[in-house]
């Protein structure tokens, strides 16, 4: 009797993962509508929206190896293609509610004036790297960081968002210290060089004061007193930073980095989250700019954390999310919106795959 029950939960298990994965093949299918192959970019969203594309991309390949042969041909296109594209970049509002203008010019090697920017495209490389072992791809993550570096020791320490100082927040801070400590674990004969910026980055992140009181991450640091703004805690803010530390724990060999992951995952989920258990972020159900594209990163994140440390928690809200988005926030063609809690607005290139990262995250748990 013991058998069959065991039997019967793992060929519902199986089910279940068959579906999840189906429903984020399904909706990265939808996405790919608004591939340019010209560009190499993602029409409808921004630039380093494209890269968070891309990493999505290279997730769901990783998870279903029939993807990687047209998926491969996109990574090589968007490598060659996408750095020296001048396709206009739409001027976009970020998260400080600051322009962020981007001029009708290439850029070479993925190098802009935005060192965040930067390190979304590092990560997406990295990704590709683990998924195709493709030199190419971690020797361009490289270069980024390289760049990256020169902005280090910004007015109140740490890394500045943008060449031209004028912020100092988490989410570049928290992206550099995640390309570090990835560099460390994937280049042996330079890994003294990255171990060293990822702790280093660590250091003053962890002492810094963006991490408050709740265990969540808020926006930046008041460039006047060098103290935490109290401003939005974003899904995105929470999420890069787990991703980072589950990195430097293996790096190190270290559990405590991620115990603080947990920690911060537990408290993101708790705060951001509405009755239903889904995840809310603070502007709905009106963010525009670049707020549409920060729940994915969160969920992406999410899942790297419980692949290093499996947890009901974790997997249930995976779940949870990806069902209210298949059920209460899909349109025609498998268009999916911002709002996760649903109704259905509208979508674009950005919305779409915020929400995949939460398909392929479901997917990923529930194998």
């Amino acid at each position: 009797m013991l058998a069959i029950s065991s039997t019967k939960t793992q060929v519902v298990g199986a089910l279940a993962a068959t579906d999840y994965l189906s429903n984020a093949k399904a909706a990265v299918t939808t996405l790919q509508k608004w591939y340019n192959p010209s560009t190499g970019l993602w029409d409808t969203t921004g630039w380093w929206n494209s890269a968070n594309c891309l990493t999505m991309l290279a997730d769901l390949t990783a998870l279903d190896a029939s993807q990687l042969s047209q998926n491969a041909a996109v990574f090589a296109n968007t490598l060659t293609r996408a750095q020296g594209s001048t396709a206009a970049r739409a001027v976009k509002r970020d998260a400080y509610a600051r322009a962020r203008r981007l001029t009708r010019r290439a850029y070479p090697g993925f190098i802009n004036d935005y060192y965040d920017d930067e390190a979304w495209w590092a990560l997406a490389w990295i990704q590709v790297y683990d998924l195709t072992q493709d030199p190419r791809y971690l020797t361009t993550a490289a270069s980024i960081f390289a760049d990256m570096t020169t902005g280090w020791n910004a007015t109140c320490g740490g890394l500045w968002w943008d060449k031209s100082h004028t912020q100092n927040g988490a989410i570049e801070n928290e992206l550099f210290l995640s390309v570090a400590a990835h560099l460390g674990r994937r280049i042996p004969s330079q890994a003294g060089y990255y171990r060293d910026w990822a702790a280093q980055s660590w250091s003053w992140f962890a002492r810094s004061g963006l991490i408050n009181e709740q265990h969540t991450i808020n926006n930046g640091l008041d460039l006047g007193s060098c103290r935490n703004d109290g401003g939005t805690v974003w899904t995105y803010n929470q999420g890069v930073i787990l991703g980072a530390l589950v990195e430097m724990a293996q790096l190190f060999g270290d559990g405590s980095y991620v115990s603080t992951a947990q920690q911060i995952a537990g408290a993101a989920m708790s705060a951001l989250s509405n009755a239903d258990g889904v995840l809310t972020e603070p502007c709905e159900p009106n963010c525009t700019g670049d707020a549409p594209q920060f729940k994915g990163v969160f969920m992406r994140n999410l899942a790297t954390l419980y692949k290093a440390a499996p947890s009901e928690q974790i997997r249930s809200f995976l779940l949870k999310n990806a069902d209210s988005i298949w059920e209460k926030n899909r349109g025609d063609g498998d268009a999916l919106g911002g709002t996760w809690s649903g109704p259905f607005a509208s979508a674009d290139a950005s919305t779409q795959s915020s929400a995949c990262d939460a398909l392929v995250a479901a997917a990923a748990v529930s194998q």
